[in-house]
């Protein structure tokens, strides 16, 4: 009796709410490179080498089983798996957006988003402990040490709440900033190659991207911020008084520290278990317009959006909603940057006047006055973006992005694209996958229900004249 008496009466540090302080991030700097990373740069060499000719030396002695491309695949995403993180992210990647690689290569690749290594159940219980000042039976009703997923930075164990609500906990793998660091740093040096030798790298601005990662990487290091941003996140989705069929997971603070977050446990599976999600019943395309929904109204309007759309991120839940999971990758645009997609989107789902976009570009530097007059970029944007009126199961949408991509580096200069715009398309990819599976003929980005609280007069106005009604 006196143990359930001190579970109810524990306070853990961040009872009231996280430090203010907490929420500080401090990356290392990015272009920095020494002894570490030389060192670091050997091991990622003799890693790949090693599983990729082990796959292929597997795969001699029984070439009936799989294609030469699929071993050899299986034994790149062997490597990616044991190089840590930063690897294991440029598997989900290529798992969740098999337009952007070969087939097989994607298809092994799936494997990251799930099947990591986990750590062992003595060093969570100790990481638990050091956070929260109590071991984990004194902290908890149960605890599961079988971990419910492991991921690349973290691991979820389940649990039970001294009041008996279940719940889950997010434990921080130690000891990792010093191999992101380092992964990062010889990512940069290697796209700053890349793009000396490539006009389309260049004009993807793939150094950009690194460093964009390199600041969103040591944010979801901070787990004090992701949790408060999960908390913003969830308190958003009802903001305009519907979005009832899409959650997050509630962040239950008193048991939460500096690398331990401790939420609501949801129960449901990946978006991308197309069986599973099928067998629960659900309308498949209706969930992804609410789900992409929320992500747009995010995007443009309250701020921090999701950053991480892979299919272990976005569960169909048991009770017919839709779920965001994982807020350690956050992306937030500026208020100029906010009001250039507000207005491509306003342009692509209502009015198809793309010179008004030509000028938020301009608004933002990201096409030099020079470029040519609004109406022109503009016109010649609209043949770009011709494709979206089609359903996503017939674009192709890595040929579409390449295609935006080189025409925003012919109009820019040879700045590149824009690295506040790619982790938004990131996401698109992501985006594309579950749409081809659940709504191949559905226009993304002519839907006026995914604006409808971004442009609420408008869309109401249009689909007056349309005849267009909206879901709940």
């Amino acid at each position: 009796m006196t143990d359930i008496a001190d579970r109810a009466s524990f306070r853990g540090p961040y009872a009231d709410g996280p430090p203010p302080e907490a929420l500080g991030v401090d990356p290392p700097p990015l272009r920095a490179f020494g002894l570490a990373e030389l060192r670091r740069l050997a091991v990622i060499g003799w890693v790949v080498t090693v599983c990729v000719a082990g796959a292929l030396a597997r795969w001699l002695l029984r070439p009936k089983r799989q294609s030469w491309p699929a071993a050899a695949s299986t034994g790149m995403v062997d490597a990616l798996c044991r190089l840590g993180p930063m690897f294991i992210k440029l598997g989900q990647l290529l798992g969740s957006s098999p337009s952007i690689c070969p087939a097989p290569l994607s298809d092994a690749a799936r494997r990251c988003i799930r099947e990591v290594g986990p750590l062992d159940a003595g060093i969570v219980r100790a990481v638990i402990e050091a956070d929260l000042g109590r071991p984990v039976d004194e902290l908890f009703a149960s605890f599961q040490d079988r971990p419910l997923s492991a991921a690349s930075v973290a691991q979820v164990h389940g649990c039970v709440l001294p009041d008996g609500r279940e719940a889950v906990v997010k434990v921080r793998r130690p000891e990792l900033r010093a191999t992101v660091t380092a992964d990062l740093r010889i990512q940069w040096r290697l796209m700053r190659l890349l793009e000396r030798c490539s006009g389309f790298a260049r004009d993807a601005n793939v150094t950009g991207a690194i460093e964009d990662l390199h600041a969103v990487t040591f944010n979801e290091l901070n787990f004090t911020l992701e949790a408060q941003r999960q908390s913003r996140f969830r308190d958003r989705i009802g903001s305009f008084g519907d979005n009832a069929a899409v959650t997050a997971p509630e962040v239950y603070w008193n048991w939460c520290g500096p690398d331990v977050i401790c939420m609501e446990r949801l129960f449901g599976v990946p978006i991308d278990d197309f069986a599973a999600v099928r067998a629960l019943g659900v309308d498949g395309k209706l969930q992804m317009r609410r789900g992409v929904k929320v992500w747009m109204e995010a995007c443009l309007v309250h701020g921090p959006f999701h950053g991480d759309v892979h299919a272990g991120n976005i569960w169909a839940l048991d009770d017919g909603r839709v779920a965001y999971l994982d807020f350690g990758i956050m992306g937030e645009l500026t208020d100029e940057w906010k009001q250039l997609m507000r207005d491509f989107f306003f342009t692509s789902a209502l009015d198809n006047d793309f010179s008004r976009v030509a000028r938020a570009y301009k608004r933002v530097g990201a096409f030099p006055d020079e470029a040519g007059t609004d109406e022109e970029i503009g016109a010649r944007m609209q043949m770009v973006f011709g494709p979206f009126d089609a359903g996503l199961g017939e674009v192709p949408m890595a040929s579409l992005l390449a295609e935006i991509i080189r025409t925003m580096g012919a109009f820019a200069g040879g700045a590149g694209t824009p690295k506040e715009l790619q982790l938004i398309i990131k996401q698109l990819l992501y985006f594309e996958r579950y749409s081809k599976e659940f709504a191949p003929d559905w226009p993304m980005f002519r839907d006026l229900y995914l604006v409808r609280n971004v442009f609420p007069e408008a869309v109401a106005a249009r689909a007056a004249a349309l005849g267009v009604t909206f879901p709940d």
